[in-house]
């Protein structure tokens, strides 16, 4: 397969690795052929249907690496969804009457585009497959490369997402100065409220990784600094049901002892509660283009708080959300490591002419290859049952509680 022209586009949610996997493609490419020209659309699939693009140049190419130091996304993220026409006529994206994917089809023949590089999650990959079919249905063969980005690492049959690992740590580091507070007052609750809509993976790793924190540090109990009060005293995450009562009678004896209580939540756990409480009082759940529930407008620590204050007798109550704080982020060194293998087969895979998004295919042995784009869903769910977790919950008091039904 001759390669002329190569496009890439990043979409959805912000991951600690949209900067560094842009560089890392421009850098292999540049390294197997410079004569492959490479062009970016501006803010995901918004770009592509409006024609907004960027052509990497000379310096693009020789300054690439510098991409690998930071977070968000250079050539802009947005969440578009092509076969959703009515959304896209409503932002102004397509005309009335007009199909997103015929204008996305005839934008990419127009542009020259021989290999589409798509970074993004579940929705961004799925869409670029509809893409794909519609071009090869309508006589123009395009190779279409996924990378997995996702904080939530919930991508089936994906072993790790991009970014995962970074968003994990931040949230740990995040929870540190947010847990400081528990002595800003007495009886103090705080919530610390992590993304994760449908898979508590992050939730987990960030109270795992803050653990190890905890456990390493020197406390001084004679001045009251202790483990006691600075460690996480629950996890709440969508795969386990929360018996609130329960929890509530446990987390009480907490506060009583200790003086304060501090909470890891996924933003996901307890939704469906969440959103038949709110409908069922007339209230409007608002939903995006992919019919996804909007977190920010439902308020899921807040919500929890509620609950949980009263019960708790606590006389100050925070809750604050580290996911903006860890999904720009820049990719740290794990996270690093794994986009160079992913980058450097994307682009090995592109030259080929074989499509599909790059991973560790968990239905494979974990195998690194280009998956096939049926593959691939979103909403995995985190498997409460490895060691690693059972062991932050045992360690913090909490029971294993039994699986959530959705």
């Amino acid at each position: 397969m001759t390669v002329r022209r190569v496009a890439l586009l990043t979409a959805g949610g912000f991951a600690p690795c949209l900067s560094s996997a842009v560089g890392g493609l421009i850098e292999r490419y540049t390294e197997i052929d410079p004569s492959i020209e490479i062009i970016a659309y501006q803010h995901g699939y918004h770009g592509l249907l409006l024609g907004n693009k960027i052509v990497v140049d000379a310096e693009g190419r020789r300054l690439a690496g510098e991409l690998h130091k930071f977070g968000g996304s250079p050539i802009g993220n947005s969440r578009v969804k092509l076969t959703n026409a009515a959304d896209c006529v409503k932002r102004g994206l397509v005309a009335e009457g007009q199909n997103p994917l015929t204008v996305a089809a005839e934008r990419l023949k127009a542009d020259g585009v021989d290999v589409l590089h798509t970074i993004g999650g579940d929705d961004t990959n799925t869409t670029a497959a509809d893409l794909a079919a519609y071009l090869h249905e309508n006589g123009y063969e395009l190779t279409v490369v996924g990378l997995p980005k996702t904080i939530d690492n919930d991508v089936v049959p994906i072993r790790q997402s991009l970014g995962a690992w970074t968003a994990a740590e931040e949230a740990a580091h995040f929870a540190r100065n947010v847990i400081g507070e528990h002595r800003s007052g007495p009886r103090m609750l705080i919530v610390h409220e992590v993304m994760g809509r449908h898979c508590g993976w992050l939730t987990a790793a960030a109270a795992a990784k803050y653990r190890e924190w905890v456990t390493t540090q020197t406390w001084v109990p004679s001045l009251g600094l202790t483990q006691e009060r600075w460690d996480i005293h629950a996890v709440f995450v969508p795969e386990l049901s929360i018996d609130i009562d329960a929890e509530a009678a446990r987390l009480r004896e907490v506060m009583d002892t200790v003086g304060n209580v501090n909470i890891f939540l996924s933003e996901g756990a307890g939704l469906d509660e969440i959103v038949t409480q709110l409908e069922a009082s007339g209230e409007t759940v608002q939903r995006d283009p992919f019919g996804h529930v909007k977190l920010d407008t439902v308020n899921p620590g807040q919500w929890f708080a509620k609950q949980f204050a009263e019960k708790l007798g606590a006389e100050k109550t925070m809750v604050q959300k580290s996911g903006y704080y860890s999904r720009a982020a820049a990719a740290n060194a794990e996270d690093l490591r794994l986009i160079k293998s992913m980058t450097d087969l994307a682009v090995e895979c592109a030259l080929r002419g074989e499509s599909g998004v790059i991973g560790h295919d968990e239905e494979d042995g974990d195998r690194l290859k280009a998956i096939a784009f049926p593959r691939i869903a979103g909403g995995k769910a985190f498997d409460v049952s490895q060691p690693w977790f059972t062991d932050v919950l045992s360690a913090i008091g909490q029971p294993l509680a039994s699986p959530a039904t959705h």
